[in-house]
């Protein structure tokens, strides 16, 4: 329990439902969802749906989401619903156009969105309201207004370059050619009327009607390879999922074409030390979280990807054996030395979102449109803002996670959920692009090591090897003698520009009847339960 005498957010309680998210206007649109009856499911896309307009930089309908659904008998469902690549993006077009990667500005690097096949699969599936109804409380946002945030503050006003060069966006994402200001409300009556066209003709109005066009055709004024058939054939894939166990928790992540397996790869090196050894703020404890999280995402550099088109190793990856051997590299004395460089994504701008419901439907959800305000384009009549996604595959022919014809790229995104002795425990999930896995690694040990309650564990200072780079980040919370530590080590560090991510995350309480719930202070959400 935190000290009270300390800055700091106290857990959040409560018996009959909890959400959190990354603002407030989504927590309460999915309480108010609850509370008139709806399930987790329910409220998990109506949050979604108010983050649209709460939060627009990090998510949109142009992006695409990924979640899990546990139900009380412990039984847990994924959804991938991340769109793919255009189909003519062949290798003789990739050779022809010389790219040596796809870059986030580039028009190449929008796939399609799959977010609203998502949500149409993940109601009609597993929900109790139809897609207009869990879409009205974002229409009433986007017609009166969202107030500007913190945190959507600060950013928006870095993304000003990046909006002007698009007619579309300049119109629907700017102020008169400026960021809104802290406490200033934005309207969005475009995308209103965007979203009451949704509610009103379903999900194939986005990929086979009138806002398909829309799309395409602004898509392909743009250079996009993209067709209309591309976006009909759109569908989201449930999924088996992939886990290991760390202290009695049953840890379970999306599989490739999401990074998910990077935070298992880790938890799996980290059981191989006794971590109760070294305190929470100990440079042991840092070190041994780094040298892991190197090792993990130098294997996904070289095997994450679609795996309806590449073969990905999953077993092998997961295996004793490798965990074994990677743990077996890393030197209490010495940062390891000759960890390749990977490529792939370096943007960071997510939202993810959990809820539980009276009947303990949990739901671990996220949606992306990537960087920023993704790739920056936005159709001018709907005002749909395009991901980037497309950005996290390679240029490389061969390899694995190369841009190819209706592939998904290696995805950053991952909701993740934890059970204990068959009861799902926890939903829970951590934002950020490449420090997901990290974030996920970080708050488990956080928990199940150092004892800490899900909002301590959210809160805790983070630090993150860039895999790019290998230098590592530490945000400002961690003590100046681990850094200095860490750099005898052998380590190249850096103190952060800018937090590491969000996070949030809810605990079913199975004896008391309960949920706890935390809401990462990174961001300008919260966490509320009835």
């Amino acid at each position: 329990m935190r000290s009270f005498q300390l800055p700091g957010r106290s857990t959040a309680y409560g018996a009959n439902g909890m959400c959190a998210s990354s603002t407030p206007a989504s927590t309460l649109a999915a309480i108010d969802m609850l509370r008139r009856g709806g399930n987790a499911i329910d409220a998990a896309v109506t949050a979604s749906a108010v983050l649209l307009v709460s939060e627009p930089h990090m998510t949109g309908i142009g992006g695409d989401c990924f979640a899990l659904i546990g139900r009380a008998d412990g039984t847990v469902t994924g959804i991938n619903a991340s769109g793919r690549s255009a189909a003519a993006a062949n290798e003789d077009w990739l050779r022809a156009s010389g790219l040596t990667e796809i870059a986030g500005n580039s028009v190449h690097s929008v796939t399609v969105p799959g977010a609203i096949d998502g949500w149409d699969r993940l109601l009609r599936d597993h929900g109790t309201v139809s897609l207009g109804e869990a879409l009205q409380p974002a229409i009433e946002i986007a017609e009166a207004g969202s107030v500007v945030t913190p945190r959507l503050a600060a950013d928006w006003t870095e993304k000003v370059d990046k909006l002007s060069g698009d007619a579309g966006a300049t119109r629907h994402y700017l102020k008169d050619g400026r960021a809104p200001a802290l406490g200033e409300v934005m309207s969005y009556p475009a995308f209103a009327r965007t979203l009451r066209i949704l509610a009103e003709k379903g999900r194939d109005a986005f990929y086979e009607g009138e806002l398909a066009e829309s799309m395409v055709t602004c898509l392909k004024d743009a250079g996009s390879l993209l067709t209309l058939d591309d976006f009909a054939a759109t569908s989201a894939d449930y999924v088996d999922l992939i886990s290991t166990t760390y202290r009695g928790n049953e840890v379970l992540e999306i599989p490739p074409s999401g990074q998910g397996i990077t935070a298992l790869v880790m938890l799996n090196i980290l059981k191989r030390f006794d971590m109760d050894r070294f305190a929470p703020d100990s440079v042991e404890r840092h070190h041994l979280q780094i040298e892991a999280a190197r090792l993990a995402y130098e294997l996904r550099g070289r095997h994450v990807a679609d795996p309806d088109i590449a073969d990905v190793p999953v077993e092998h990856l997961l295996s004793d054996e490798l965990a074994d051997r990677l743990a077996a590299r890393i030197d209490m004395k010495t940062a390891i030395a000759d960890i390749p460089a990977a490529v792939g994504p370096r943007f960071s701008n997510t939202i993810y979102l959990c809820v539980v419901d009276k009947d303990r439907n949990a739901v671990s959800f996220i949606n992306s449109v990537y960087a920023a305000f993704g790739v920056g384009i936005a159709t001018p009549d709907s005002s749909i803002m395009f991901q980037n996604r497309g950005s996290c595959f390679v240029a490389e022919p061969g390899h694995p996670n190369c841009i190819g014809p209706s592939k998904r790229p290696m995805h950053t995104i991952i909701p993740t959920m934890t059970r204990v002795e068959g009861r799902v425990t926890m939903p829970f999930g951590v934002m950020g692009a490449d420090y997901q896995p990290m974030g996920h690694a970080q708050v488990l040990l956080n928990m199940a090591v150092y004892g800490m309650d899900v909002q301590e564990a959210i809160d805790y200072p983070r630090f993150f090897p860039d895999p790019h780079s290998h230098v590592t980040g530490l945000e400002q919370g961690v003590p100046e003698p681990v850094a200095s530590a860490l750099a005898d080590l052998g380590h190249s560090v850096v103190r952060a520009g800018a937090p590491w991510g969000g996070g949030q995350g809810i605990v079913i309480d199975w004896d008391q009847g309960t949920l706890a719930g935390g809401s990462d202070p990174r961001k300008d959400g919260m966490a509320l339960g009835y």
